[in-house]
């Protein structure tokens, strides 16, 4: 079974559901963007969340759209922590950057006339493209879960996205036989939605 977004178009060539941060490698200082990181991070070499929301909001990561509030953010973290810190080190900080930049770009095909939002449709077009093949009941859920007065912001955008990647693949990680199907324990299943 083919999971949706395992080859999205829109990365220009990141993988979906890259590797960790972990121990620096090699020219990570050389890079432009460690400066950056560097002076956001502090002491400590890691962004948590409160530091992610300043650096996205200060980087114009979000463009003309409103800031990312900080439960986003705390999401966005959570995507890619995979030592469960609720912080992100620089490698980390690279993929985010490049999976907002796609993410960003996609959100602006569907919203063609820049109003900063999209509507339920375009929701559930934009989720289809990436290739997740879900049941109108789901969609709908989605839309009303992530929509406010019919329309879903840059904002909810992402933590939509985040969400739905989040939960994939750690579906994905419990269904060896590429089935679709995965038996839960109920503290395995609270775990995953909590920590997401």
């Amino acid at each position: 079974m083919a999971y949706p977004g395992q080859q999205p178009v829109y990365y220009q060539g990141a993988q979906y559901g890259g590797a960790p941060g972990g121990p620096a490698y090699q020219g990570q200082h050389q890079d432009p963007l460690y400066g950056y990181f560097a002076s956001i991070a502090g002491q400590d070499g890691q962004i948590d969340a409160e530091e992610l929301q300043r650096c996205l909001t200060q980087a114009g990561f979000s463009g003309g759209y409103k800031p990312f509030n900080l439960e986003t953010c705390r999401l966005m973290i959570s995507m890619l922590d995979r030592d469960m810190s609720g912080k992100m080190g620089f490698n980390e900080f690279k993929e985010l950057g490049v999976v907002i930049n796609g993410w960003k770009q996609h959100f602006m095909t569907f919203d063609s006339d820049r109003s900063g939002s999209v509507d339920g449709q375009e929701l559930q077009r934009a989720l289809g493209t990436m290739g997740y093949r879900l049941s109108p009941q789901v969609l709908n859920n989605i839309t009303k879960r992530f929509s406010c007065h019919g329309k879903i912001s840059f904002d909810d955008y992402i933590a939509c996205c985040v969400k739905l990647r989040s939960l994939t693949d750690a579906f994905r990680r419990r269904d060896a036989a590429q089935q679709g199907i995965v038996n839960f324990q109920y503290d395995d299943f609270i775990n995953c939605i909590m920590t997401i």
